[in-house]
């Protein structure tokens, strides 16, 4: 008998007692034979989604699904190369999505073969092509990466799991955060215009090809983060009115596009002399999804404001799901503000109307408003930049930890181009504190850091906490030396925005 290793290796003892031994024998024949012999009982097994997709934890068994096959991971999942937890991101689920980001998968070619010593069976019912419902208006939505952490699907709000935000200090597009209002427009670029129009502007439409062709291309790097970022941790205290985000509910991406400034001043003629001629306060945004927000005018024409009309994302054409054709990207403010589908820009006295700008959506009020009834809601002012953040991306909540150290991996950002000068981690409720070292994002202006900052620190555990439950925990400090609240009590609103308290992971110890 030849090598009878490497059948069983991705023959898995399930799969074996299916195909009984009488396969077996005939697979250990020799080599040839029972390579064939093995890959047409595989083939044999008919497994529906349905059933794959309850084999998700390694009693049950792992399995995962590529090109209409199924595959039986369980074995190999503690040897990822790229770490158990991004596998089991794709358990009961299609590995296509996945590898659409991590090309090296394919085009090394290795991922593939180990991949085909596992397969136990073939799909029994392929996803069908899909067939739009005219009556839904959420039907035409495009398709979303499954690695997506969903709170919605119509109108869509997910948010990115843990371990693919620390992948690289660049959000690739799929697995970016997703928060609408409304179904995703669908529009022709050869018939897109944008209108620039208001108070004191001279009115101008440009075209598509106006925007790339006519004005100097302008790129900027920034995070954009959700108001309602971690609301979830306000809502172990009261409940909130809003959706229960993680700390997932922001991004970072490389944008491309033209200087919002250039557009109002040299196209509208909108310069200093309007604004104080004609007393403009705001810059409207009107999305095609009949969403609109806006922007103090001080922040559309600073030079150094980086405001600008996106037309590109991390290199390519922005996806219809992220504003496509064209997106207002509004470096450190609130992610509203950044509205997408965007094909008229106004300049105004008044901010925009709405609820997303003058009700109750995107503005904080004190921990004791429990109601509205006594509140003058239009008169509080809405939110734009954010307080200094920082969240744990690894270990994750609950996590088993077997070392006497502990390697922490996070993020760090703060609104208004405010850099991050440091990020302290702490293994005793802030008792004591160790600084992190602070990683990609660490060179930007300390006044104009748009983009997060990447971080890393190695802990020890307690003395007194081996083998039992221990919390890590962290904070940053951003340029204006502001620093995070230590508990989330004291900045509880009901709209359950702005939560940037201390962020705290628990573990567990093994010390076997």
């Amino acid at each position: 008998v030849l090598e009878p290793v490497s059948c069983i290796m991705w023959a898995s003892p399930r799969f074996l007692s299916r195909v009984g031994a009488a396969t077996l024998l005939a697979c250990n024949v020799d080599q040839s034979r029972r390579s064939a012999s093995c890959k047409e009982a595989a083939q044999l097994k008919k497994i529906t989604r349905a059933e794959v997709a309850q084999h998700t934890s390694k009693d049950k068994g792992i399995w995962v699904m590529y090109k209409n096959n199924v595959y039986d991971v369980t074995t190999f999942v503690d040897n990822h190369p790229g770490g158990h937890e991004k596998l089991m991101l794709a358990a009961g689920k299609a590995l296509d999505p996945f590898w659409r980001i991590y090309q090296q998968h394919e085009g090394r070619g290795n991922a593939p073969k180990i991949l085909e010593q596992l397969r136990i069976g073939e799909v029994a019912d392929p996803e069908p092509p899909s067939v739009q419902d005219s009556s839904d208006p959420y039907d035409a939505d495009p398709e979303r990466h499954p690695g997506l952490i969903f709170h919605n699907n119509k109108p869509c709000n997910a948010e990115a799991p843990a371990e693919l935000l620390m992948d690289s200090w660049l959000t690739p597009n799929p697995v970016w955060f997703i928060r609408h209002h409304h179904p995703v427009p669908h529009v022709d670029p050869s018939q897109y215009r944008l209108t620039i129009a208001g108070l004191g502007a001279n009115p101008v439409v440009l075209t598509l090809d106006d925007l790339k062709s006519r004005f100097v291309k302008r790129t900027v790097t920034t995070t954009i983060q959700c108001g309602g970022n971690r609301r979830s941790e306000l809502d172990k205290i009261q409940q909130t009115s809003g959706i229960g985000w993680g700390f997932g509910a922001m991004s970072t991406a490389e944008w491309e596009g033209v200087s919002l400034r250039e557009v109002l001043q040299f196209c509208a003629g909108v310069g200093i002399d309007q604004v104080e001629f004609h007393e403009l306060k705001h810059v409207i945004f009107y999305g095609m999804d009949d969403m609109q927000a806006s922007i103090p005018v001080e922040k559309a024409l600073n030079p150094w404001g980086d405001v600008i009309l996106a037309y590109k994302m991390n290199g390519e054409p922005l996806p219809p799901e992220h504003g496509f054709p064209v997106r207002a990207v509004v470096p450190g403010v609130v992610g509203v503000r950044n509205v997408k589908w965007v094909d008229r820009v106004e300049t105004s006295k008044e901010e925009a109307k709405g609820t997303w700008q003058r009700g109750i959506a995107y503005k904080g009020f004190s921990p004791m408003v429990k109601s509205f009834s006594a509140v003058n809601v239009e008169q509080t002012l809405s939110m734009q930049e954010m307080p200094v953040q920082s969240a744990i991306l690894s270990p994750k909540e609950n996590a088993t930890v077997t070392l006497d150290s502990v390697t922490v991996k996070g993020f760090a950002w703060s609104g208004g181009g405010r850099g991050i000068v440091r990020v302290d981690v702490s293994v005793d409720d802030g008792q004591t504190w160790i600084t992190a070292e602070l990683k990609e994002g660490k060179d930007q202006h300390p006044y104009k850091a748009w983009a997060w900052t990447l971080w890393e620190a190695e802990v020890d555990v307690p003395e007194d906490k081996k083998g039992k439950h221990f919390t890590v925990l962290c904070r940053a400090t951003d340029s204006s030396y502001t620093t995070q609240p230590e508990r989330p009590e004291p900045i509880w609103n009901i709209r359950g925005l702005n939560c940037n308290s201390w962020h705290r992971v628990r573990l567990n110890h093994d010390d076997d």
